[in-house]
């Protein structure tokens, strides 16, 4: 029997026996971030594999949304972050530029456009669509007719907060049910896992009243646009883009709180007297805690055996200067937005680390905004258009269908902090063709065919009546006279 044995081994491999005796096999390979030791289980703690829907419940986005506002309405800094961000991304609107070969048709439908954004105050609901992306996770706006608008098209948007999208009556049931997504809080999805329809509470939840506390509408997908950015795939609901610094928004107040404290303890205590010497020495007698009136600028003799020493208002190992940069910097980074931006405050910069610092800000700029073009204003301007149609005399005809006009969004450039530079660098690339007029007029938002008219406008009455047509000379162009020696 034993030699059978040894016959068997020697002729089968070691995994092919192991497998028919359903032996199972220990996987060797290790990483240390998967090692549960001691010193690292309660930071894992709270780790989870939960979907991106059941980590975004809605007892969980309401918690956070109430955090986030709280920190916005009350932290300075939170405050002016989300400020600068949305006027940075948005500024004062986008215009619309159609490119189709019509020039009059074009400049006609643009202005139209334009004149409506502006009575319904569309750079502003941009704006305020942006803020709710970072204190609220998510910005939702229906497209709604409005007859008090006193523009040929009626058609308005009606912002409105994340609380009121929700569905009361939710249950297990109802969430799985005809797609992987079914009804996720507030929104059914079908089978493909598009929106179909939004479940919008009449009354904001926040309300005093509880007047048809839980009634909602049904509204179709077709007119709610809903702007947030997912972070994992299925995720159907945002959250705060400002979550993870909220914590920190909280140790910077306590740190603050913690100097104040140590400031205000160290001027309560003028002075006070202590001795070195043993219980059993002699020294005067003093009542412990004894409070001792000073007059200012008077020579005094203690008692004996005693000394006179002040509470110093010691702060940690670092001062509260560095810790207020280093954690604002760290506050910042989950935003995208630089150091200087977010305090405010450019005094440690020089010219190369600031513009290198907010290189990173511009193209997450430039991504909210492509983003924005997608999601909103494309649809908005669907809207538009199919509202315009219906007016009669209000759109030209030889156009044909709108759904195939070229057209593009341009949006509010950023300033250079050295314009003199940036001419310079502007000059250069425009000499040797690596750019166009339309990409540099871009970069300023603006319209290039319009910017040349204007020029040409310009040029031609200063020759009409008689002055310099005002071109200006790069620095490297001008002629200098020579010095003279002396």
């Amino acid at each position: 029997m034993i030699a059978w044995l040894r016959k068997a081994l020697k002729a089968t491999r070691p995994q092919r026996l192991l497998r028919q005796l359903h032996v199972p096999l220990r996987v060797r390979g290790r990483y240390d971030a998967a090692a549960t030791t001691a010193e690292n289980r309660r930071h894992w703690a709270n780790a989870d594999l939960l979907s991106a829907n059941a980590a975004n419940s809605p007892e969980v986005r309401k918690i956070l949304r109430a955090r986030a506002r709280y920190e916005v309405a009350n932290n300075s800094y939170a405050f002016g972050i989300v400020n600068t961000l949305a006027n940075d991304c948005v500024g004062t609107g986008p215009r619309l530029q159609l490119l189709t070969s019509d020039a009059q048709a074009n400049q006609r439908i643009e202005g139209l456009f334009g004149q409506w954004a502006k009575r319904i105050r569309l750079a502003e609901k941009l704006r305020t669509m942006r803020i709710a992306r970072v204190q609220d996770g998510e910005a939702f706006a229906l497209m709604v007719t409005n007859p008090a608008l006193p523009t040929p098209v009626k058609l308005d948007l009606r912002l409105i907060e994340a609380d009121q999208v929700t569905t009361p009556d939710l249950n297990w049931q109802t969430v799985t049910r005809d797609s992987p997504y079914g009804l996720v809080d507030g929104i059914v999805f079908d089978q493909l896992g598009n929106p179909i329809e939004y479940h919008i509470l009449r009354i904001h939840p926040g309300e005093t009243t509880q007047q048809w506390m839980h009634e909602y509408d049904r509204v179709p997908a077709d007119q709610v646009i809903h702007w947030f950015r997912p972070f994992r795939p299925g995720q159907v609901r945002g959250i705060p883009e400002i979550t993870p610094a909220l914590p920190l928004f909280a140790q910077l107040r306590r740190y603050t709180l913690a100097v104040i404290a140590a400031a205000e303890t160290a001027a309560d205590f003028a002075a006070v007297i202590y001795t070195d010497a043993p219980p059993a020495g002699e020294t005067a007698d003093v009542e412990p805690m004894d409070l001792v009136e000073l007059e200012r600028r008077m020579a005094t003799v203690l008692p004996g055996g005693w000394k006179l020493g002040q509470i110093q208002a010691q702060q940690p190992s670092t001062t509260y200067a560095e810790f207020k940069k280093e954690i604002l910097n760290e506050i910042a980074r989950c935003l995208n937005v630089p150091f200087n931006v977010a305090a405010g405050n450019s005094s440690g910069y020089n010219y190369a680390s600031g513009r290198l610092d907010h290189q990173t800000y511009y193209k997450s700029l430039r991504v909210d905004q492509a983003d924005l073009e997608n999601v909103v204003l494309e649809r908005v301007l669907t809207a538009w258009l199919d509202e315009a149609v219906l007016v009669p005399g209000l759109l030209p005809d030889a156009l044909g269908p709108f759904q195939v006009w070229p057209h593009q969004w341009f949006w509010p450039g950023q300033e250079h902090v050295d314009p003199l530079k940036e001419a310079t660098a502007q000059a250069t690339r425009l000499a040797a063709h690596t750019t166009t007029l339309a990409y540099e007029y871009a970069r300023q938002g603006r319209d290039w065919e319009e910017a040349l008219r204007q020029r040409a406008r310009e040029l031609a009455l200063m020759r009409e009546l008689g002055l310099d047509d005002g071109q200006v000379l790069l620095p490297d162009e001008r002629e200098y006279p020579e010095e003279e020696e002396v």
